[in-house]
């Protein structure tokens, strides 16, 4: 009787955590969705302003700018925010970059003091003049046609906000491009049914008059002023055909700084909108994807932490000491995860190993960590060389 409890709860835990995953595969298979959703229209070139955040980017600053400049878009469309707060010679890059080019439009944004993304993105925000906003980071490689891309979305009258996928995942983490695989199935799903919820720092873009200041201690800034935008009315899209390349480590210890401050953004900010949960208002954006990304952000981590537990516990009830092959057999699956070994089951680790940052970034926000600066990963930054 005893070795059945650990595994009956076992057996509920894995039931409770796999239901809604299930629902959201069946809900993929019924509505089969494929690219964008909006009624794309490629024949309008609205203004564009580039914010850029730049913070000791010295190194790869120039050639982000170079990279900008080889869009497939009228420059002379085109205005190009740069928000800087460093001590090195970014800024300096920036303006002799600029120094002999009529077109695009540079403004500079300098920072005394280091304050924080959010709050430099809203600022950059407020300077930005054109009629459509893209948010782009340094540290990545935007496709030329995403502006293109981007405004065809954005010409659909419902839509105010579209972000798009990792193509290439630069430093060749598998790990990194068997998240963003599942990541970007799941975001054309919800798109398709509403709305997508999170947005990626490498390539958004907005409706600059549907720009909202996002709270001065977001982590989570560009999925934050996305939900905000759906918030007051308009649809925020995730369209795979904008396209852009990011770099990521695979190694469980170096990819934990990087996951974890992510994870802790989103908790945080799925937490202050708790509000907008199952609210009819909002669709099915507050019916269907909010919640899922409850529960995939902050209930699903723990329950996964919990069926470890209780399978140790259930193999050391059934087989004693030796019910501690359990752990050890998720120490060896971390550890093949970790250096790309799992083949196949590559994407299972990618989605464990998220699951991991999230509840230590649960942790580290209930520790009252989790303010609104950002480090340089030098190492990442090679990959841009």
């Amino acid at each position: 009787m005893r070795a059945r409890r650990p595994l009956e709860l076992l057996a509920r835990l894995v039931a409770a955590t796999g239901l809604p995953y299930l629902v959201f595969a069946a809900l993929a298979v019924v509505v089969d969705p494929e690219g964008s959703p909006a009624d794309k229209r490629y024949d309008e070139l609205p203004s564009v302003s580039v914010v850029l955040p730049t913070y000791e980017e010295a190194a790869i600053v120039e050639s982000k700018l170079q990279s900008i400049c080889s869009w497939d878009y009228p420059m002379d469309r085109v205005e190009v925010v740069v928000v800087d707060s460093s001590e090195d010679a970014t800024p300096d890059i920036v303006e002799s970059f600029f120094a002999d080019r009529v077109t695009p439009e540079l403004t500079l944004l300098r920072e005394e003091e280091r304050r924080g993304l959010a709050v430099a993105l809203n600022e950059a925000y407020a300077a930005a003049s054109n009629e459509v906003v893209v948010k782009t980071d340094c540290d990545s490689r935007v496709a030329p046609d995403a502006v293109r891309e981007a405004v065809a979305n954005l010409a659909d009258p419902d839509v105010a906000a579209v972000t798009g996928r990792n193509a290439e995942v630069l430093g060749g983490s598998d790990v990194e491009r068997g998240y963003r695989d599942v990541q970007a199935r799941i975001q054309t799903l919800e798109s398709h049914l509403d709305s997508t919820f999170i947005f990626h720092g490498p390539f958004s873009a907005f409706e600059r008059d549907a720009i909202v200041p996002v709270d001065e201690d977001s982590i989570a800034d560009d999925t934050e002023l996305a939900l905000k935008i759906r918030k007051n009315g308009d649809r925020a899209l995730f369209d795979p055909a904008i396209r852009y390349k990011e770099a990521s480590h695979s190694a469980f210890r170096k990819r934990r700084s990087q996951k974890d401050r992510r994870a802790m953004g989103l908790l945080r900010l799925l937490w202050r909108q708790r509000g907008m949960l199952f609210r009819p208002r909002y669709g099915l954006y507050g019916a269907l994807v909010l919640p899922f990304n409850w529960w995939f952000t902050v209930v699903s981590p723990w329950l996964v932490a919990a069926g470890v537990a209780t399978a140790t516990l259930a193999g050391l009830a059934l087989a004693g000491p030796a019910g501690l092959l359990v752990p050890v057999a998720v120490a060896g699956f971390v550890a093949a995860g970790s250096r790309d070994l799992l083949g196949s089951l590559q994407p299972v680790y990618s989605l464990f190993d998220t699951q991991v940052s999230l509840v230590r970034a649960a942790v580290k926000l209930l520790a009252g960590e989790g303010d609104g600066l950002w480090e340089v990963d030098e190492e990442l930054r090679e990959a841009y060389d």
